[in-house]
């Protein structure tokens, strides 16, 4: 039997609850991105990595992102689909001055079978790590079928990581090709996805080959 099953519910009571100070969520982009568990999902070749790419440069950087504010510290770009040559040409594209507090990596482990154990050392040997990017969650997912409980299970692992560490965790993901009148419900997958996060975000080129991109977040801390 589950040894939790042996304790008592922990709980709290609304008056104790109501006279506890109100501690603001803690952002790595200051109203953007909060410390935990986001996804940021788009058609292919939109911009995806080269958003992640300079996301991860520039808070590593502590750089304002768009005007807000950034958590500068070390931050952590696992390039699943990428090599190590096709970043070093985009950071030239990029800035002119990457700073040795973003770290890039091709490889690792998956969900459940290593990945949380490579985070765990990462973070222990840069404890001042603040942001992990994952490109693409689809790379770090072990072979099951798409159901809603896989979804959920998979992306509760991220979340419990990030919470962990006070650390912010993009995932890099994909959306349908079908069109929706609610953006967030063309992310590819259950809607566990959408749901195990704290935020979503989506990348939609406004025309094809336009250069040109829309934006859209929505997020439990997101004003």
């Amino acid at each position: 039997m589950n040894n939790k099953m042996n304790h008592p519910l922990i709980t709290v009571d609304g008056r104790t609850l109501m006279d506890r100070p109100l501690e603001p969520p803690n952002f790595v982009v200051d109203t953007l991105i909060s410390r935990g568990l986001h996804i940021l999902a788009g058609s292919p070749k939109v911009g995806k990595s080269w958003l992640a790419l300079w996301l991860a440069v520039t808070v590593a950087k502590g750089e304002p992102v768009w005007n807000m504010t950034t958590k500068q510290g070390t931050t952590l770009y696992l390039c699943l689909e990428d090599s190590v040559l096709r970043i070093q040409n985009r950071l030239f594209e990029i800035t002119e001055d990457a700073p040795d507090s973003v770290h890039f990596c091709t490889e690792c482990a998956l969900i459940g079978q290593g990945l949380e154990e490579q985070v765990d050392t990462f973070v222990g040997t840069h404890p001042d790590t603040v942001m992990v990017i994952i490109d693409t969650l689809q790379m770090v997912r072990p072979i099951h079928d798409a159901t809603y409980a896989n979804d959920y299970r998979d992306l509760s692992v991220l979340k419990r990581l990030a919470d962990k560490h006070g650390i912010a965790i993009l995932l890099i993901h994909h959306l349908r090709k079908e069109k929706a009148e609610d953006v967030f419900h063309r992310i590819s997958g259950t809607t566990a996805i959408s749901g195990a996060v704290d935020s979503s975000f989506t990348l939609v080129e406004e025309k094809r080959g336009s250069g040109r991109a829309r934006l859209t977040c929505v997020g439990r801390d997101i004003e």
